[in-house]
C-alpha cells in the first residue's frame, strides 16, 4: 500500500508540474495553477492509490473491479477541461448532449492530454502520442462536434509541427 501511496501522489504530482508548464506556454498559468486539485481530495485519491498502476489512469482499474469509477465521475465533475463535464439535459431531443466547450477550457484540455501522455507514455512519448490516444476513440466520443475538431486540430498541429509550434498558436488563439 505505501509504496502505491507514494507512487499514486507521485505519478499525479508530476503530471500536475507538467499541466502548470504547458499552460504557463499557452498563457492560462492560473488555470494550470488549479489543474487537478480534486486529485488530492478523498474522492479521488484513496481510490487512485487502491488502484494504482504507474501506467494508466487508476480510474480504469476502479472501472474493471466496479463497472465505473465513482472516483471518474468525481473527478469530471469537478474539473471543466474534461468534455465530459460539459454535457447537459437538452429538453428538445430528451437527451444528454453535449455543450462547446469554452476556449480556454479547450486549451487547458489540450496541456492535459499532452502531460498525460508524457506521464503515461514515459520513453514512448512523441509529439504524436496525444493525438494517437485522442483518434483511438474519436469516434465512441460524446464530445461537442467544435470542440472535436479543435482538440484535434491542435493535436495534429503538435504532431506535425511540434510543441513550439503548436503552444505558440494556443496562446495566439481568442476563438473558436
Amino acid at each position: 500500500m505505501s509504496g502505491s501511496f507514494i507512487g499514486h501522489f507521485l505519478t499525479i504530482t508530476r503530471h500536475r508540474h507538467k499541466v502548470i508548464a504547458h499552460c504557463a506556454r499557452a498563457g492560462i498559468l492560473w488555470q494550470g495553477l488549479l489543474h487537478d486539485l480534486s486529485k488530492y481530495s478523498p474522492e479521488e485519491f484513496i481510490p487512485g492509490v487502491k488502484y494504482y498502476q504507474g501506467t494508466r489512469s487508476p480510474n480504469e482499474g476502479e472501472r474493471e473491479a466496479y463497472g465505473y469509477s465513482l472516483a471518474w465521475m468525481h473527478h469530471k465533475g469537478c474539473n471543466k477541461h474534461h468534455f465530459e463535464y460539459w454535457t447537459d439535459y437538452d429538453p428538445k431531443t430528451r437527451h444528454v448532449e453535449s455543450v462547446k466547450m469554452p476556449l480556454k477550457y479547450v486549451k487547458e484540455m489540450f496541456c492535459d492530454r499532452v502531460a498525460a501522455s508524457k506521464i503515461y507514455g514515459g520513453k514512448n512519448y512523441h509529439d504524436g502520442y496525444a493525438l494517437e490516444y485522442f483518434l483511438k476513440a474519436k469516434d465512441r466520443r460524446k464530445i461537442h462536434p467544435e470542440t472535436s475538431e479543435l482538440i484535434e486540430r491542435l493535436l495534429r498541429m503538435l504532431a506535425e509541427k511540434g510543441e513550439t509550434a503548436a503552444f505558440c498558436y494556443i496562446r495566439k488563439l481568442k476563438e473558436y
